[in-house]
This record gives C-alpha cells, sequence and structure tokens, in this order.
C-alpha cells in the first residue's frame, strides 16, 4: 500500500482551538480534518493540553463531522507525555486506552505545592489543571483579561521556580509561559518527542506519509517540522504567532499573523489552509 499523500500533525490551542473560548468555534475545521482523514492522510494532534481536553473539547466535534473509530486519527498529549488511538465505542469513535511516559511525570510533592501555591495565591487569576498527568498545568480563566493574566505571569512563574529549586528539580523541570498558561514539563518533553510519537502512533497501521502539514502559534511549535525535516521527510509549517519572526530552517514556512480585532484570529487562519489542503487532496 502506498503511503497518503499527506499527513498533519498540529498543536491545538490557537491553530485549532480559539485561545479567548478553549473550544473549536469554526465547524470548517472538524469536517475538513474528518474528510481529510478519511481521505487517508494522518491526523495527530500534538499538544500540551491534557488528552482529556482533546476527547472534551476536540473529538465531540470531529465526532459530529463524521469521524468513525477506523479513521487515522490519533492523539498525543502533554508535550509527548502521552498519546492515544482511536477506539470503537458502539460505532462511535472514542479515545482508547491512554498511554503515558511516567518518567516524565513530576513529583507529586511538587505538583502539591504548585497546587497549594495557586489556591492561596493566584485562585482569582489561574486554575490548576487537574487533567494532566506527566506536567504541571495553570491557566488562566477564560474570564479573566489576557492582559490581567500576563501582567502576573512573571510573578507566578518565579514562585513556581522557587518551588523547583527547593524540591531539587529544577534541573530536570522547564517552566515554559504561554499567553493563557504556565506550563511546568519535564525537560525531555516537548513537540519534537509530540512528533516522534505521532510517526510511531501512524507506522503500525500505514506507511507515514513523506509530506506533511505542520501548525502552530509558539516557537516551540517549529520542532515538529523541524523533527520531519531532520529524518527525511518534507514538511510546511503554518505560523500563526501574534509576532514573532520566521527563523532560518531548512523547511517551507507560511507564516501569517493573526488580527483578532478585524475578525482574523489564529483559527480562521489555520481553517483557510485546511480548506485548500483539502481541496487539493480531495480533487
Amino acid at each position: 500500500m502506498s503511503a497518503p499523500p499527506l499527513g498533519l500533525l498540529l498543536d491545538v490551542d490557537g491553530p485549532l482551538a480559539s485561545t479567548r473560548t478553549r473550544t473549536v468555534r469554526l465547524p470548517t475545521i472538524p469536517r475538513d480534518l474528518v474528510a481529510l482523514a478519511q481521505a487517508g492522510c494522518p491526523v495527530v494532534f500534538n499538544t500540551g493540553r491534557s488528552v482529556d481536553f482533546l476527547a472534551e473539547r476536540v473529538l465531540p466535534g470531529l465526532v459530529d463531522a463524521g469521524l468513525g473509530p477506523a479513521d487515522p486519527v490519533w492523539g498525543v498529549g502533554e508535550k509527548g507525555g502521552t498519546w492515544f488511538s482511536l477506539a470503537d465505542r458502539g460505532g462511535t469513535a472514542a479515545v482508547d486506552e491512554i498511554a503515558e511516559d511516567p518518567a516524565m511525570s513530576p513529583p507529586p510533592a511538587v505538583v502539591d505545592a504548585v497546587r497549594a501555591l495557586v489556591d492561596r495565591d493566584f485562585s482569582d487569576l489561574v486554575f490548576f489543571d487537574e487533567t494532566k498527568r506527566t506536567m504541571i498545568s495553570v491557566e488562566h480563566f477564560v474570564e479573566v483579561p489576557g492582559a490581567t493574566f500576563l501582567a502576573r505571569r512573571d510573578e507566578l512563574a518565579a514562585a513556581i521556580s522557587r518551588i523547583l529549586d527547593d524540591h531539587g528539580v529544577a534541573d530536570e523541570t522547564t517552566i515554559y509561559p504561554t499567553v493563557i498558561s504556565i506550563d511546568v514539563e519535564h525537560a525531555t518533553s516537548g513537540k519534537a518527542l509530540g512528533a516522534r510519537r505521532a510517526l510511531d502512533l501512524v507506522a503500525p497501521r500505514m506507511d507515514p506519509p513523506r509530506r506533511w502539514f505542520t501548525a502552530g502559534d509558539s516557537g516551540q511549535d517549529y520542532d515538529m517540522a523541524r523533527y520531519l525535516d531532520a529524518h527525511g521527510f518534507t514538511a510546511t509549517h503554518l505560523d500563526v504567532r501574534p509576532t514573532g519572526d520566521v527563523p532560518d530552517v531548512s523547511f517551507e514556512v507560511i507564516r501569517e499573523v493573526p488580527h483578532t480585532r478585524e475578525g482574523d484570529a489564529e483559527d480562521d487562519i489555520t481553517a483557510r489552509h485546511l480548506a485548500r489542503l483539502r481541496a487539493e487532496v480531495i480533487a
């Protein structure tokens, strides 16, 4: 069996799910992803989000758009810490057994200390994400203005850093602030690890496509395309960051800046490119 014409490896927050609503708000996105998957193109979500988020916020829209349990769709969560395939639950696509790398999980004492910090000093700003298995995330409430979160983000990150130092895990842990959260990750995690997991998930099912489309809204997301490019695949990366220059890379980059006030957010940009790819693959 020949390899599919295209693979999709996609960050979720920003490119697919609105950073304002934390939902997949554009109906064309799940419809186009399902159409591409049913044309044989593997679709893999590669995100810092938990599997629970994918199961609750992303998968239902795909199912409503016609996703079947046999379609080539997978999820990699927590930047490579967790991953899953689809299962058949009474004819409906659902998350199968969740795999995870326990070596990437932070010590329980650190988890408890960060949770206590949030409850004590930052409960008006962020919540502790209880769905994470191999990392720690605190995320600002949807009703809290982004500017309010950003104004206190460094203070929160510094407090978390002190906890890591106190527990002797700073050298093996990375603090990664985003526009909506602060993630505490194992040093081996990242979007490159997620890309490796994605290829491992696809390989038993089909020959991996030689051409891949990746999309993300952070500098880390380039690592998906870097990994694919370094392993002999052709990668095109869609960068929808609000700011930032294109780094010097050896693969194609599509750089489009969202203009949210004009009604053109990150997910609007991705939606246009998914529609284009669908038209290319399904002539």
